[in-house]
């Protein structure tokens, strides 16, 4: 990386870290969650029974990722009613478009990008990151990125996190471009590539676990949830946000796997 590359990611880097403190709390959070937020019956009895799917399941999680925002617009107002719903410090992790990642590919995307981030604004302060998933077939090209990720800075300092699933993502001039912009790649389980681990970028550590061997579907067992918990408690020990969000949705497995996370982790809290 250049000198100068250098100096900008020093600090964005800077400003990453003053986000979060905006964003999330005074000391490194550790946060646990699921995409979306529905509630089987078999998981009921660990939520309250007042209020709305959201306003139970916010009082025993402390963050969630909008999925749904991927497929469809939500309005300003719908986004408004979800962030006074919650406690003050829960936060949203809200998918982009894929209109933006899939459909445009990171290219002529300033209208759709710009409704987006309107859209979220109904968050306010509890729009806690944003998360870009890339398509499997989008191979990096630096020119492209570099310029939406610029484009992305200038019109937002919300803590980002990307998810691409192509191997040239996975690769030193790849991790150089994203910590220019200041953007952390996502913890992915099971790996987009395989054999393949991302590296750990210093602005956030945000673990995705769909599910293995069964993706979607399948239910982690307490060993290696144990092992995410390691890798959280160690984070915030470095001054890094963590979060942890379960999308093994399809069979109902995320919300149990969640709430393990959640209690080993509260078990190392201090009284």
């Amino acid at each position: 990386m250049s000198g100068q590359a250098t100096v900008r990611s020093r600090r964005l880097t800077k400003t990453a870290r003053m986000n979060r403190t905006i964003h999330a709390s005074e000391s490194p959070a550790l946060r646990v969650g699921c995409a979306g937020w529905s509630l089987a019956s078999k998981v009921a009895s660990s939520f309250g029974t007042e209020g709305t799917h959201l306003e139970r399941y916010a009082r025993v999680f402390s963050c969630v990722e909008i999925n749904s925002s991927f497929y469809r617009s939500h309005q300003e107002k719908t986004y408004l009613r979800w962030g006074e719903s919650v406690p003050e410090s829960f936060r949203f992790s809200v998918k982009m478009p894929r209109t933006i990642t899939h459909e445009l590919r990171l290219q002529h995307c300033e209208a759709p990008l710009a409704a987006f981030l309107r859209e979220v604004s109904g968050l306010k302060a509890k729009l806690g990151c944003i998360l870009i998933q890339l398509p499997p077939s989008l191979a990096l090209d630096s020119k492209t990125a570099r310029a939406f990720f610029r484009l992305l800075r200038k019109v937002t300092s919300t803590p980002v996190v990307c998810e691409p699933r192509h191997a040239s993502w996975f690769t030193a001039k790849a991790d150089a471009l994203l910590r220019e912009a200041g953007i952390s790649i996502v913890q992915a389980h099971p790996s987009p590539v395989a054999g393949v681990e991302p590296i750990l970028h210093p602005e956030l550590l945000y673990i995705r676990l769909h599910g293995a061997p069964e993706i979607y579907y399948s239910a982690y067992d307490r060993t290696f949830i144990d092992s995410v918990a390691t890798r959280m408690r160690l984070s915030a020990g470095d001054g890094r946000d963590a979060w942890c969000i379960f999308d093994n949705t399809a069979r109902g497995e995320a919300v149990p796997n969640a709430l393990t996370l959640k209690a080993m982790l509260d078990a190392e809290q201090p009284d």
